[in-house]
């Protein structure tokens, strides 16, 4: 492996811990790391798959502190964990034939969508309103794990969003909803990982210190959401997502 100058080291950890300390909590934490890996020369490709390794560990991180504090849907996740998985690596294969430009106009309206929603329920979110799933909703959930699994290995922005959204509207309250997006984006984070690793594109001189960066800063994010509770977690998610707005229609207008 290639031997980091400690300023480039000391980049890749500050950047790294900043990027899982956000994206443990409402996801969005790569449009801090990836565009730091592309500003200090990899090529693009390189950096996805260099990215990806990288957040799978700050993802672990921030899955196990969320499954330990009790807020994670065990009996629900694992029903919905494998079928993530599986749409993540399907969008990967994908991608290699597609382009994902093609997606950029949607995203924007679907992040903008989710957006307005937040914002104008104000009191959404606030308490657990999940109270089980009937076969119909645990189908329909089952779909949206596949199809957001796809998402994040075809094209990826905002997808730590669509997540959170999509259990909001099941019932849980803000930080539930996140414990469990966390879940679903760790699986298809391992997915896009593998794939990536198979196709050789991932540097491990960049994302081992990144990598462990995040671990600890995915630790911290996600302590200080369960610590300051959905009163945190929703101004973070509404920040986010606007950022994430911004981003797509910076990308569509070059």
């Amino acid at each position: 492996m290639e031997t980091l100058s400690p300023e480039l080291l000391a980049f890749l950890v500050v950047f790294g811990f900043g990027a899982a300390f956000i994206d443990s909590v409402v996801g969005g934490g790569g449009l801090i790391s990836l565009p730091a890996l592309l500003w200090i020369g990899l090529p693009p490709h390189l950096a996805l798959g260099t990215n990806k390794a990288a957040a799978v560990m700050g993802a672990l991180a921030s899955f196990a502190t969320f499954v330990r504090s009790g807020r994670v849907n065990g009996w629900l996740i694992r029903r919905l964990f494998p079928l993530s998985l599986i749409g993540s690596a399907a969008g990967v294969l994908v991608v290699r034939q597609i382009s994902p430009d093609v997606l950029r106009p949607l995203v924007v309206v679907m992040l903008a969508v989710v957006l307005v929603y937040s914002v104008l329920k104000k009191d959404w979110g606030r308490e657990n309103r999940y109270h089980g799933m009937t076969r119909r909703m645990l189908l329909l959930s089952g779909c949206v794990a596949f199809s957001f699994g796809f998402y994040d290995g075809f094209f990826g922005p905002g997808t730590g969003s669509f997540l959170l959204f999509s259990f909001l509207l099941v019932g849980f309250d803000f930080l539930g909803a996140a414990a469990n997006a966390r879940a679903l984006n760790f699986a298809s984070n391992i997915a896009g990982v593998v794939m990536f690793g198979i196709l050789g594109l991932i540097d491990f001189s960049y994302a081992l210190p990144m990598g462990l960066s995040m671990i600890v800063g995915a630790w911290c994010g996600a302590h200080m959401a369960l610590k300051k509770g959905t009163g945190y977690v929703r101004p973070l998610f509404i920040v986010m997502t606007t950022v994430l707005i911004g981003k797509q229609i910076i990308d569509l207008l070059k």
